[in-house]
Parts: structure tokens; sequence; C-alpha cells
């Protein structure tokens, strides 16, 4: 069985629980560590688990709201942790040193083995050094995650495709952006090919991989001041052709139930 778990998804920052269950063993991946060491220890155990129990954490890319609490996270936690070699290149500094044993580098297209799970880290454009996105799968069921692009490439649809369930960005209605209080070079970074998914450009990408056995679709990462639920879900279940109530979205701060895939 596979399933997930968004632990919280915005700019406040983002963690999403990833297990894969195979007999009496699950295997447990945490994919970014956005949050405050506080906050992500207390949603883990919300979510029925333990730091201790996690098998290994990947981070997709070296913004605060995705990194965040990584470094005490494994100061505390001696776990193995994936990220590209240009992610670990623009955080390693001296507080790093003493962890770069547990760091393991992902690369785009190679497929990363963890027990029962397994995870296909994909390039995607975002303006960070070497931003990687998952495509995880129990070998029966595979999920997409990707929360931050600025656009939809071939290669981020091809990494998606045929996927079960997505947790996908969502995050800025376009209008309410140019109308926003941000300052012009934010509106910008935020709206430009190197920045966040729109809402109509999340829509635009599930018409290219949507097919009969995609099952549920979570919009992440919205913008809290340029965004809004029902727009989101508007969009989605557009490109869809479901009902808006059919689509999830991640809460900043409690982010959503568990899904199984």
């Amino acid at each position: 069985m596979l399933r997930f778990k968004s632990l919280g998804s915005g700019s406040s920052g983002n963690a999403t629980l990833v297990e894969a269950q195979s007999g009496m063993h699950t295997t447990r991946l945490l994919i970014d560590c956005g949050l405050r060491l506080r906050d992500l220890e207390s949603r883990l155990i919300e979510a029925g688990t333990t730091a201790d129990e996690i098998d290994a954490i990947f981070i997709t890319h070296e913004h605060g709201d995705h990194i965040g609490c990584a470094r005490s996270f494994v100061k505390r936690h001696p776990i193995p942790l994936w990220m590209s070699q240009g992610t670990w290149l623009a955080i390693s500094n001296d507080t790093w040193a003493p962890h770069q044993h547990l760091c393991q580098i992902a690369r785009d297209g190679e497929r990363i083995e963890l027990g029962a799970l397994q995870a296909l880290p994909f390039t995607v454009p975002h303006d960070a050094r070497e931003p990687l996105q998952l495509r995880c799968t129990d070998g029966s069921r595979d999920l997409g995650v990707v929360t931050d692009l600025g656009h939809v490439t071939a290669h981020v649809a091809l990494a998606l495709k045929n996927c079960h369930a997505l947790l996908l960005e969502a995050n800025h209605d376009p209008d309410m952006l140019q109308q926003s209080a941000y300052p012009s070079f934010l509106k910008q970074r935020v709206g430009g090919p190197w920045g966040h998914l729109a809402n109509h450009a999340a829509a635009d990408l599930l018409g290219q991989i949507k097919h009969a056995h995609l099952n549920r679709v979570i919009a992440a990462h919205l913008s809290e001041r340029n965004n809004t639920p029902e727009l989101a879900r508007a969009s989605l279940s557009v490109a869809l052709e479901c009902s808006p109530l059919e689509i999830d979205v991640a809460d900043p701060l409690l982010g959503t139930d568990w899904v199984v895939v």
C-alpha cells in the first residue's frame, strides 16, 4: 500500500510524508523539512509516526520553506538525507560539515531504492541551484509530488505520466498576483518561468497527463495572498472534468489527511 500526507504546504513551510507498506514492513520517506523542528516533530507524531521511524529525507531544493529545519533534524535524528549536487553546494558550509556523511546525492532519472518504496527524482524549472521533484511508487501505485516549478516542460509531463495521485502546485491566480501589494520584482519572480505555477498552468498540466486511473489530485503550495482554495479547485476541476469538491487542497498549517494512492 502506498499513501501520503502533507504535513503543511505553502510559503510558510512544506513537508510531505510518504509511506509504502510491504507485508509487516513500512518504509517512510519525508519530502522536505520546511517547518520548525518542534512543529515537524509534533506533526509527525500527529500522523502516527515519529522522527526516528523515518527511513530517509529528500530535500527538493535549498529554499527556506523546503529545507527549513533539515540540519537540526538530522543532527537530532541521523537519517540519510537525499538532495541534488546543486542543492548540496547551495547549502554546504561549516555548520553542515558534521552531517556531510548523511548526505546522498540524487540525480535526475536515477531511481532511489528505499525498502518498499522507490523514488524517481526529476528536474524542474525553478529558481534554485538544481531543484528536483519526485515520483514515488511501491511497484503497483505511483504518486507524483511537484510543489515548486515555474512552468511545465515536456520532461515534467513525462515524469508524471500515468500517476495514480498527484500533490501538485497551484500557487497563484495571475490577476490576484498582479493586483497584490507585492513589489514588481517579486510579481515577476513568482509569475515568471522560473517561479511558481499558476492555477491555469497546473490545470494545463493535468489536461496533458490525466487518465482513467488518476484518482486523487491535491492542490499544494497555494499562496496565502495571491490565491484561494476555491480558485484553485475551480481551475483544476475543469481540467479533470469533475466537481471542484473532488479537488483537495493542502492547508499551509494542517496539510492533509492521509491519502491512499
